[in-house]
């Protein structure tokens, strides 16, 4: 549980849980207003409900975070993810430095290479990265917990790691939206640690089939997502905010978003050429460097990451062994 949200803007958008009552609410920093009793809003009853109308209910919004009583102190309550989502985006290896640093990490020497030759084929792939699209996968919601819980290790899995993102909510139905009308279609931005079983990316028994993203992304608990959902108004421009993720209190993680390879832009509208986009969908951008394969240092049990990112708020998740 949390005493308050730092975020952007007068208000942002969570799920809340007090016992087993979940409800859509406002939040203003260290206050929550129920939105379920709200007939202005069609008496949601999730997040879903208001990003379904997102274009309708954004006005409406704003007056009632001006104009409502009813406000209640947020401690004591659960924050979950701010959204449900029937699909999950993933944009992979989107940060110039982390490509390079995993590039590294992942070389054996099998292929001959030298560590500098493998640095240096990396940056050059990225020059020929732009002339093509977007690298994105799909993950399941199934693996998405909140902002405050724990992080489940799996028995069987060897190295645990993370991967701080900024990640766009969807808030329009779209299909085929250009780059330039892409942010058009965000309601808005939360936070998400895309954990990764590094050991399972590639499989040595089927390496032609490329990367097995099931088994290396989708365990339960491996999408922290939130606190809120800040709607794009309060944060019109993502392409210089600050991620930065500490491990037991030391900066592993902290770098601009200036290092994109693709801007959100580009990756939401090429997801929009492959899919329709539905409201509530998560687009993941990608993580920056500093993650702990590089470092060779993965998670283990009693670990916890505390995770920010620029007018977001932040995440504080304790890593658990599954057997606990």
């Amino acid at each position: 549980m949390t005493q308050l949200i730092d975020h952007a803007g007068d208000w942002a958008l969570a799920r809340l849980a007090d016992g087993d009552r979940v409800f859509p609410a406002l939040v203003s920093r260290d206050r929550v207003l129920d939105l379920c009793g709200s007939s202005a809003l069609g008496s949601p009853r999730d997040t879903g409900d208001l990003l379904d109308r997102w274009d309708d209910v954004l006005p409406v919004l704003d007056e009632t975070a001006r104009t409502a009583d009813g406000w209640r102190p947020l401690a004591g309550l659960h924050v979950l993810s701010p959204v449900e989502p029937r699909q999950v985006f993933q944009a992979g290896a989107n940060y110039r430095t982390h490509v390079i640093d995993i590039a590294v990490a992942h070389a054996d020497g099998s292929d001959g290479r030298t560590v500098e030759q493998v640095r240096a084929d990396a940056v050059a792939e990225m020059d020929t990265r732009l002339q093509h699209p977007p690298y994105v996968f799909q993950g399941l919601p199934s693996a998405i917990c909140g902002a405050y819980d724990d992080v489940v290790l799996p028995l069987d899995g060897q190295q645990p790691d993370w991967e701080l993102e900024l990640a766009a909510v969807i808030g329009r139905r779209a299909r085929r939206v250009s780059p330039d009308d892409a942010l058009d279609v965000v309601a808005g931005w939360t936070i998400v640690n895309d954990l990764t079983l590094r050991e399972r990316i590639f499989r040595r028994d089927a390496p032609a089939l490329g990367a097995d993203w099931l088994a290396a992304k989708n365990s339960p608990t491996f999408l922290p997502t939130g606190p809120a959902l800040v709607p794009r108004t309060a944060v019109p421009d993502p392409s210089d905010l600050r991620l930065t993720l500490r491990l037991n209190g030391e900066v592993m993680q902290d770098e601009s978003t200036k290092d994109m390879l693709f801007d959100v832009a580009r990756i939401v509208a090429h997801c929009s050429t492959v899919a329709t986009l539905l409201p509530g969908d998560l687009v993941l951008t990608g993580s920056p460097a500093g993650n702990g394969l590089p470092r060779g240092r993965l998670l283990r049990a009693g670990d916890v990451m505390d995770s920010t990112i620029t007018g977001l708020g932040a995440q504080a998740n304790r890593c658990i062994s599954e057997q606990d």
